[in-house]
């Protein structure tokens, strides 16, 4: 019994998988591919999966994965391991992690042992560091900021004497209070603004945090 209990034996692979942010040209052959063939794919939202499947052809269980049920879905996971199946992580788009739900379920399928495989793709903020015109030598990627107000002063006050170039998400009704809170707490920098990314409507916009306020 003992010997058992030392020897971690591979039980089953999870794949993290980036999908399109928009333009469906950006899936490569290997997601499809892995997509395929899983047993199993964990997504945010099943019905925006349900549309890229349906596009590919491809008719897999699904199970919805987001930060309210995060915890339930491990005990899927593990059926998964010990089944010895494959399971594929998918956000709604782009790279599944980056400021997407998911965390939980890559550190256990780790502690059981699992096969935990990226499969490359999009990822929103690597496009836009690359369109924007700005020093990449070094880059911090920041995620979503908090909502205009005191919580979004005191985080930008603490990256007020930050020398690299600065990455952020923000929704677009919130873009002008946060330029403008911006440009208080951080001074005239360059700034690049990318929106639509992959899509039609594409557009980046470059200045300064003055003019572009």
């Amino acid at each position: 019994a003992m010997a058992s209990e030392t020897v971690k034996e591979t039980t089953g692979t999870l794949f993290v998988v980036a999908t399109p942010l928009g333009n469906l040209d950006d899936l490569t052959f290997r997601a499809v591919k892995c997509l395929k063939e899983v047993d199993l794919i964990a997504c945010e939202d099943t019905r925006r999966t349900a549309k890229l499947l349906n596009h590919l052809g491809i008719n897999k269980p699904m199970v919805s994965c987001h930060k309210h049920n995060e915890h339930e879905r491990l005990t899927t996971l593990e059926k998964v391991a010990s089944d010895n199946q494959c399971a594929a992580l998918v956000s709604d788009a782009g790279m599944p992690l980056i400021s997407d739900p998911g965390s939980p379920l890559i550190e256990r399928a780790i502690e059981l042992g699992m096969q935990v495989v990226p499969i490359a793709g999009p990822s929103a903020f690597v496009l836009a560091l690359v369109a924007s015109g700005l020093p990449l030598d070094a880059f911090v990627f920041e995620g979503f900021l908090p909502d205009p107000g005191a919580a979004l002063k005191l985080k930008l006050a603490e990256l007020a004497g930050e020398k690299r170039t600065m990455v952020f998400y923000v929704s677009p009704h919130k873009i002008e209070r946060t330029l403008s809170q911006m440009l208080e707490q951080l001074g005239k920098r360059k700034v690049c603004l990318g929106r639509e990314l992959t899509k039609f409507h594409e557009e980046f916009i470059r200045g300064d945090l003055e003019t572009l306020a």
